[in-house]
């Protein structure tokens, strides 16, 4: 019977760290596909002080309640949040500058090109 119940824990945590793994890389791919673009048209800075703040309540919920996968997922989703927020902060400041001078600014990768 401990032999179960050691791989039904195992298998649990698999699924949470599997989990983890795929939120974490989708945010992530969504942050540096804004920042590649140049642009954060559409994209509120609240939707990220809101997870910014979730995020911090989470990763210390999760502390808490020593949950490691949560931990760890949350941690990184603050990370995540904060970078996301970055960039909206960027491309609104370069949007600025560009309506200041009337002139419409490239793709922050095409600056160097």
């Amino acid at each position: 019977m401990h032999i179960l119940v050691s791989t039904e824990d195992f298998m649990t945590e698999v699924i949470g760290w599997f989990s983890s793994f795929i939120l974490v890389l989708t945010i992530g791919k969504q942050v540096h596909k804004q920042w590649k673009s140049g642009s954060s048209e559409g994209v509120s800075k609240w939707l990220f002080l809101g997870q910014i703040t979730a995020s911090i309540g989470f990763t210390l919920y999760s502390i808490l309640v020593r949950n490691w996968v949560f931990v760890v997922t949350n941690a990184l989703m603050l990370l995540s949040a904060i970078v996301g927020g970055l960039v909206v902060l960027k491309h609104r400041r370069a949007e600025r500058r560009s309506a200041g001078r009337g002139v419409e600014s490239p793709p922050a990768h095409a600056a160097h090109a």
